[in-house]
């Protein structure tokens, strides 16, 4: 089976914005939400799933995320709006996901 990477855009209720990028989006963002592996996501609770895109293989997630982080705030806006307009958490509606 092939694995899938993800890269998210997590937000909280104060639209902080926080762009990452992993294999198992579910246990990931389970690690957000339980304060685990970054201190700015813990920090400023931000715990919304607003967007995300698969990649077939992690140099093509890295490279995405990396753009992302790039691009400034107000772009980033447009593309979650974009595909989320009510800046919904996505994870309510994602379902079982692979890997």
């Amino acid at each position: 089976m092939r694995r899938v990477y993800y890269v998210y855009i997590l937000a909280n209720r104060s639209r902080t914005l926080y762009v990452g990028v992993t294999s198992n989006l579910a246990r990931r963002i389970r690690e957000h939400r339980e304060g685990l592996g970054s201190k700015f996501v813990s920090r400023y609770a931000v715990h919304r799933l607003v967007h995300v895109e698969c990649a077939p293989n992690p140099r093509d997630a890295i490279a995405r995320e990396k753009q992302l982080k790039r691009w400034s705030r107000q772009k980033k806006i447009v593309l979650i709006e974009e595909s989320n307009p009510g800046w919904s958490d996505l994870m309510e509606s994602i379902g079982p996901l692979p890997g």
